[in-house]
Order: structure tokens, then sequence, then C-alpha cells
């Protein structure tokens, strides 16, 4: 099984959302759809930008941890290196599942 780190966000540069799971298109659904009541639904956060896939749990949510930590710039210059154009990566969460 496998764990993902991932961070969501409104817009470029906009609010900013680390979460963990271990379904990561489950998860996505969910929060596109505002499903669960909390930060990403009354913010509106909802955009795929960065994800990093664990084999446990543990390293999952110690990763989490250490994020939820960084200053915002840090994130930032994370999901720019990653990302740069900020797309919404979840329609790639598909073919990474096959």
């Amino acid at each position: 099984m496998s764990f993902f780190v991932y961070i969501l966000a409104s817009r470029r540069n906009g609010t900013l959302y680390v979460g963990v799971t271990n379904d990561l298109a489950r998860r996505m659904t969910e929060h596109k759809a505002k499903l669960i009541p909390g930060f990403t639904r009354q913010y509106g956060v909802s955009l795929l930008v960065y994800f990093e896939t664990f084999e446990s749990v543990l390293e999952a949510r110690a990763r989490e941890h250490t994020l939820k930590r960084w200053r915002r710039d840090w994130k930032l210059k994370l999901i720019e290196d990653l990302n740069p154009d900020w797309r919404d990566l979840t329609d790639e969460l598909n073919t990474l599942a096959t």
C-alpha cells in the first residue's frame, strides 16, 4: 500500500493545504466535491499542485508534519520546482494507478 503527502492550492500562489492519505484519487474526489467540512471546503482549496509517495504511513505522516511546519515560501518553491505552471495534477493520478 502507498501513502501520499499532497499539497492543494486555491489558485496559483493562493491558499495552501498539506494533507496525507492512502488513496489520493479518492481523497481528491472528496476535496473537489466539497464532501468533507473543514478548511479546504471553507477556503475553496481543491487544486492538486504537488504530491509525494511513501511506502509507510509513518514516513508519510512525518513528511506531512515537516511540510506543515515549513515557511510558505519554501512550500511555494517546492511546488514551482516540480510544477512551475501550477497545473492541477488530479488527472495524472489515473496514469499512476495503472
